[in-house]
């Protein structure tokens, strides 16, 4: 746990009570991070490529498909 130190003045107990409260209900309080969706046209695979197979109509197969068009 962090430290902490009264550098100036005379705080009463309840004035470091408050305080302490205060510190550790922000810390406590902080919300975890959301994460935010992918968008659809920086998946990294659609970049991916299907491997050729040697077959008929397999050059056709051989190009790239964008969003299932030729």
């Amino acid at each position: 746990m962090s430290e902490l130190r009264v550098i100036k003045g005379e705080p009463s107990p309840e004035e470091l009570a408050a305080l302490v409260m205060v510190v550790a209900a922000r810390t406590a309080a902080a919300p975890a991070p959301v994460p935010t969706p992918q968008r659809r046209w920086a998946a990294r695979h659609h970049m991916l490529r299907r491997p050729v197979v040697a077959s008929h109509g397999g050059w056709r197969d051989s190009s790239w498909k964008l969003g299932g068009l030729q």
